[in-house]
């Protein structure tokens, strides 16, 4: 009848399975999906989540090129700034500061006339 033939299409055909062979079907598409997934070194997790997950790991799997591309090149000026053209770090925390204080200094000059 049509029901026995709807019926053959779900379960495949075969009306004469034993309850074996069903509970076998049953995890047989489960067993073949996670039976699939190959991990590199026999993992269990994957890499973003050995890294720890979240922005840390996303910058260094670069999954946001902009960001990661900028830390790169941050460390890339600091390394060429510090090793390559010997530049100290105290030298680098003088400068900074004496510009601090050139600045602070223009303001405060610049609010005084501009108050006056």
């Amino acid at each position: 009848s049509m029901m026995d033939k709807i019926s053959d299409k779900f379960h495949g055909g075969d009306s004469s399975s034993s309850s074996s062979d069903s509970d076998d079907d049953k995890k047989g598409p489960a067993a073949g999906v996670k039976a699939k997934i190959y991990r590199l070194f026999g993992r269990e997790k994957p890499v973003h989540a050995v890294l720890g997950g979240g922005k840390p790991a996303d910058l260094v799997l670069w999954r946001n090129k902009k960001v990661s591309g900028g830390v790169l090149a941050g460390a890339t000026a600091i390394w060429l700034l510090f090793e390559v053209m010997e530049y100290h770090l105290l030298t680098l925390v003088g400068h900074c500061l004496i510009l601090s204080l050139a600045t602070l200094f223009l303001y405060s000059n610049v609010c005084i006339f501009i108050h006056k």
